[in-house]
């Protein structure tokens, strides 16, 4: 079972966020976040893996690289949720699922006008 924050505004589709480790993100790096419309972090990312190699020498490089690309895996999903809250998002439930499938049936058992209001 996983985990899935769910983010609601007023017009749009809920978004649901999984509460894991995300290899995505780990091997895409800022590209992951860009994708998720995450501007301000993909920059913030970019630009502390760009002064971490300009700063290091040799191995030290790599492993700085490395370092910040293991930790976007790990916090990826909340620059995620943070950047949702800054485009209005607001957190309105956690649910429990195995899949996002399970988790988007779960919150529509939960809040049925979601589905209406998603087709409107």
């Amino acid at each position: 079972m996983k985990t899935w924050t769910v983010h609601l505004r007023a017009g749009t589709a809920p978004v649901l966020v999984p509460e894991t480790f995300c290899w995505t993100a780990l091997l895409l790096g800022p590209l992951w976040l860009l994708a998720h419309r995450a501007w301000i972090a993909a920059v913030l990312v970019l630009c502390a893996e760009t002064a971490a190699l300009a700063a290091a020498h040799g191995t030290l490089r790599l492993m700085l690289a490395l370092a910040i690309l293991w930790s976007l895996g790990l916090f990826g999903q909340d620059l995620r949720r943070w950047s949702l809250g800054r485009r209005g998002f607001v957190l309105s439930h956690v649910v429990a699922a195995a899949t996002g499938d399970a988790a988007t049936a779960r919150l529509l058992d939960l809040r049925p006008e979601l589905a209406r209001e998603a087709l409107a």
